[in-house]
């Protein structure tokens, strides 16, 4: 197998959706690796601003299309509405939204305490971030998985591994692998049928119908007979689940933190609730807490009989039809556009990196049916409450970060968490959407890495925002201002800390105090 080296393609300008903007103390245990297993990286460097990508280093390069009717694609291919100005490198590339959005920042009425934390590494003064490699590791015959590591100098610092979220790959922990990669060792790995851990070869032989298009050639997953390596092959829960579990016996080889968003977050809880012996703690950013609507065959056999398909290979006809219907609206600049613009709560990120990711990822010839899989499904043995649950009941330690202007994991859904593990410490951040990792990668750096020295310490270093409070003052609910330098101006993000003793009611009652003490203000 061959390794890969890649970098994002030259973003492009969407007509009327873009504007571009110039210039507890858990025994360690060494767990013994259980075979050999293949691994390859190779040191990745990210530029800023605009990305420029040559024609031959394409996310997935033609000696890796090595299966039956494959062939190199452009991510940028027979788009017609791609700003010349932006592919020529003359931007630092896109925000989404109108220009008097940039920059804003959401007010706040209440009187709060002013922290200084500190940025990300500014390259342009000389700091450097942490080196970050991209490598495959072959979790079985024709299973190979995409990750990403940094730090692998800090021998002596407890792990960190990161899980994305749907539709995303370990890209999106760049300003953590950069960042925290300076003092731990850090992982991101892309789910199988994700990502850069898209099969290499086509799980299915080429289809026999009559009539078929060309462009059906291109779609793999869409043949007669699933291939041997593919039998009973399945993007579930469940695989996934199966796949940290041996990603961190055999990659990193002892108990790890690991920090999941959206889908990454139910996943590392998932994980955490059937292997609390690998687990160090988990931290959940904006943690969907619900996956899948085809019932799990275990959990549910009768149910689950009802439904004819479950997301195995080949996709059955009428699966294709909907598949190739439904993906041509998802996968088109415009729709990825107006999702981006829903997640993403401060419309001045720039986020042309992600957009690129995304957007080559979905010219995959695997794509389509991976994600048919993934939608059809069955859900995991557990779901998310059960999950917590068994975490709760096994002592492993949860924190939780919630961006609070998130319009799909809205706040409540992390209060309700929060409720069933009050003494999970609870940091609400606005503004920020459903990826604060990446929207305010600052402050959920400076949050992860408190925490962190808090559970090596076994409590003896306090818990971010809490280090000068008196010890009863964490079981109450505290907000902070928190200030950062990013691009040569400071940036300021209000958190919220929701101690022990936290209520719904209270919550209200705080927020109605704020709004009318705003109005005082305001009034003559």
């Amino acid at each position: 197998m061959e390794v890969i080296s890649y970098n994002s393609p030259r973003c492009c300008n969407l007509n009327r959706r873009l504007v571009v903007k110039k210039s507890s103390s858990r025994q360690q245990v060494k767990i013994p690796l259980c075979r050999k297993h293949r691994i390859l990286c190779t040191r990745v460097q990210f530029r800023s601003g605009s990305l420029g990508l040559p024609n031959k280093h394409h996310l997935f390069l033609k000696n890796v299309y090595h299966g039956k009717g494959s062939r190199p694609f452009k991510a940028l291919e027979g788009f017609n509405n791609v700003d010349s100005k932006v592919l020529s490198g003359n931007y630092n590339g896109y925000v989404i939204g109108s220009e008097d959005e940039m920059g804003r920042m959401s007010e706040t009425g209440e009187s709060v305490t002013k922290v200084l934390i500190p940025g990300l590494p500014d390259e342009s003064n000389g700091e450097c971030g942490a080196r970050i490699s991209s490598c495959f590791w072959q979790w079985k015959p024709k299973f190979n998985v995409h990750y990403e590591k940094s730090g692998a100098e800090n021998v002596n610092s407890p792990p960190l591994l990161f899980l994305p979220g749907f539709g995303v790959g370990s890209f999106h922990y760049e300003n953590q692998l950069k960042d925290l990669g300076r003092e731990y060792r850090v992982w991101a790995i892309d789910f199988l049928g994700q990502g850069m851990s898209l099969p290499f070869e086509d799980p299915t032989s080429p289809s026999r119908e009559e009539g078929i298009t060309e462009g059906k050639d291109f779609l793999w997953g869409f043949g007669d007979k699933t291939e041997p390596w593919a039998n009973g092959l399945v993007y579930s829960m469940d695989l996934w689940r199966d796949q940290v579990r041996h990603f961190v016996e055999e990659v990193i080889g002892e108990p790890v933190y690991i920090v999941g968003n959206s889908l990454g977050g139910f996943v590392a809880l998932y994980f955490a609730a059937c292997n609390p012996q690998l687990v160090k703690g988990v931290t959940l950013l904006n943690a969907t807490p619900f996956w899948g609507f085809i019932p799990n065959p275990m959990k549910s056999p009768r149910l689950a009989r009802i439904f004819s398909w479950s997301g195995t290979f080949p996709l059955p006809a009428n699966v294709r039809k909907l598949t190739e219907f439904v993906w041509q609206k998802i996968s088109d600049p415009e729709s990825m556009a107006d999702v981006l613009r829903q997640v993403y709560a401060d419309h001045s990120i720039n986020v042309d990196k992600v957009f690129s990711h995304i957007l080559e990822t979905t010219q995959h010839p695997a794509a389509a049916a991976s994600f048919a899989s993934i939608m059809f499904a069955p859900q995991g043995e557990l779901s998310f409450r059960e999950a917590l649950s068994r975490c709760h009941m096994n002592n492993v330690p949860i924190c939780l970060m919630y961006g609070k202007e998130d319009p799909w994991v809205k706040p409540v859904w992390g209060r309700q968490v929060k409720k069933q593990v009050p003494e999970a410490p609870y940091y609400e951040i606005s503004p920020a959407g459903h990826c604060p990792h990446d929207e305010v990668p600052e402050v959920v750096n400076y949050l992860l890495r408190g925490w962190i020295k808090n559970r090596e310490s076994e409590g003896a270093v306090g818990l971010p925002l809490l280090d000068d409070m008196e010890m009863e003052s964490i079981q109450n609910n505290i907000t902070r201002d928190l200030e950062f330098v990013r691009e040569g101006s400071k940036k300021s993000v209000m958190v919220r800390f929701l101690g022990s003793k936290f209520s719904l009611w209270n919550l209200i009652k705080s927020s109605l105090k704020s709004r009318f003490g705003k109005l005082e203000t305001k009034s003559p």
